[in-house]
């Protein structure tokens, strides 16, 4: 009799490149996150199990632009799962693949406490040793510093806690502005924060002018 045809067709499995991992500071914007794939007709569906300033945590396509956002101390690690299909003419029909990891850590914004002011003699030492509330396992926060107003004999920028010999050679107080900056590093990302201030004041040494010998009956 006469015959009939039909078609078999076999879709490849469905494949997402490997994206790599994403550090950012709170606050910047993380531009929009491409997949790609080997296959043609590839569609992904994607999700994020931590919110990191993204809205909502589910999608399909690429990641669009966001603002990170971490009101926190410490990181914030975010894994986002990346599932991809092909034969997107035909939902019924598309083949999923292997779902693909990646992460994206949100660093908090540095933070140094606050400092109480110095007030000190001339020839003291200024000593001060910064701290912070932020935390992360294999984070560290540096601070640099500017110094202005009058001279204490001090350098006008450093780097890290302060031990340095002030000085007031004049018969008056002298009054320095200390300005302290933190930076956050965290996966070799910088992440630099709001700063500090606090005054280091220096009298000068205590003098008194001689008195004549008296002789009296």
């Amino acid at each position: 009799g006469p015959s009939e045809e039909f078609s078999i067709t076999v879709s490849p499995t469905a494949q997402v490149e490997q994206v790599d991992d994403i550090v950012v500071c709170d606050g910047i914007n993380v531009e929009e996150i491409q997949f790609n794939s080997t296959n043609a007709n590839t569609i992904y569906s994607w999700s994020i199990d931590t919110a990191i300033g993204l809205d909502p945590l589910t999608g399909t396509g690429n990641i669009p632009l966001f603002e990170a956002d971490n009101a926190t101390n410490d990181p914030i690690v975010a894994t986002v799962s990346v599932t991809p299909s092909n034969n997107e003419t035909d939902p019924s029909l598309a083949c999923e693949g292997s779902s693909m990891e990646f992460t994206i850590t949100v660093n908090p914004t540095a933070q140094v406490d606050p400092i109480a002011s110095l007030d000190l003699c001339n020839g003291d030492n200024a000593i001060v040793d910064f701290t912070t509330s932020n935390g992360g396992v294999d984070s560290v926060t540096s601070y640099s510093w500017e110094v202005t107003g009058d001279d204490i004999g001090i350098p006008l920028l450093g780097n890290d806690n302060i031990n340095l010999t002030v000085t007031n050679e004049t018969d008056a107080d002298l009054v320095a502005t200390v300005t302290v900056t933190p930076t956050y590093t965290n996966d070799g990302v910088d992440c630099t924060g709001p700063s500090e201030e606090f005054s280091i004041t220096v009298s000068p040494t205590a003098q008194v002018e001689q008195v004549d010998d008296i002789v009296v009956c």
